[in-house]
């Protein structure tokens, strides 16, 4: 009896003040984003630690820090807020101008540097009062646990094989072509598979120890290893590294073909015969009948087939699916 008792004093708004006050650390920085006096998040603060029989926050040194207790109810209360969101959003139908949901999207960076800009754009465009967070694909992310725990509404990046668990949605395909400084040796001699698998390339930091890259699963393929010399986690970042050094980057060349007006870089054929890098959207089952969802996947659509090659570029080597 005691534990429903307990169960029927709380309410939505406790919880909302619970995982805000426990994520911000403080009082006056909660009562700020839930748009409360601060004396009211006092009072639920007080009615929440009587019904945790534990003080949750306090203080240490200048700021406030979370009991171990507190620390282990924060993702059982996002989770609940994510749920509750679910629930009330998804029973209607989806009004991008009325809707405040939050979207929540993991991506690579190897994209086309215009898709994520146009991506949020659109949203913010047709969905006002909506949110949208671009988290990034990094070394310690698993991507298949965020989305199960409603961490992130959707994936978007390139996978040699994706994963067939989840639902998934091909976007584009892009021709693979290497990109070099105007004056690296190859733009005035050539090269061949020898020279390029010789020559010092530049890749992306692994996503996790011992991953491979999709351009060495593909080089594994074939039973051959390029000349990696530098790695960086920040891909947006290596066509500059690229424009000041003899590096090699090897990518889709839309992505290639954004750079070359901004910088003294050439894009050049790989003389290996790569297939076409493709380019995903992936979903959990969770997600896959919400009517907010669906809308989500429609404007990554919508922007995936807007964008087209910069001027100059040949038409027919990068295509959308």
């Amino acid at each position: 009896m005691r534990d429903q008792a307990l169960f029927d004093k709380i309410d939505l708004h406790l919880i909302r003040v619970l995982h805000t006050v426990l994520t911000d650390r403080s009082v006056s920085r909660a009562a700020i984003r839930l748009g409360m006096y601060q004396p009211a998040v006092s009072a639920a603060l007080k009615r929440l630690r009587e019904l945790a029989g534990d003080p949750l926050l306090v203080r240490s040194g200048a700021g406030m820090v979370p009991t171990d207790a507190a620390l282990r109810m924060i993702e059982p209360a996002a989770s609940i807020l994510r749920s509750a969101e679910v629930l009330f959003s998804d029973a209607r139908a989806f009004d991008p101008q009325t809707a405040t949901n939050t979207f929540r999207i993991a991506a690579s960076d190897y994209l086309d540097p215009l898709f994520l800009p146009m991506l949020v754009a659109q949203v913010k465009s047709q969905a006002p009062l909506c949110r949208i967070e671009i988290h990034p694909l990094s070394p310690d992310s698993n991507y298949h646990a965020q989305l199960s725990l409603g961490n992130v509404d959707l994936v978007i990046g390139n996978w040699l094989k994706p994963p067939e668990d989840l639902h998934m949605a091909r976007l584009f395909g892009d021709e693979i072509v290497s990109l070099v400084n105007a004056d690296h040796p190859a733009v005035r001699r050539g090269w061949d598979a020898g020279t390029w698998l010789a020559a010092e390339h530049i890749a992306p930091t692994p996503m996790h120890p011992g991953a491979r890259g999709i351009i060495d699963q593909m080089l594994d393929a074939l039973k051959v290893q390029r000349n990696i010399t530098a790695r960086c986690a920040h891909f947006s970042l290596i066509p500059d590294m690229v424009a000041s050094s003899l590096l090699v980057l090897t990518t889709g060349r839309q992505y290639c073909e954004r750079f070359t007006t901004r910088l003294p870089v050439k894009i050049l054929e790989c003389p290996v015969a790569f297939p076409r890098l493709m380019y995903y959207q992936l979903w959990h089952e969770r997600t896959h009948a919400s009517s907010s969802a669906r809308w989500l996947r429609e404007r990554i659509k919508s922007v995936a087939a807007s964008l087209r090659p910069v001027p100059g570029a040949a038409a027919s080597t990068t295509g959308f699916q």
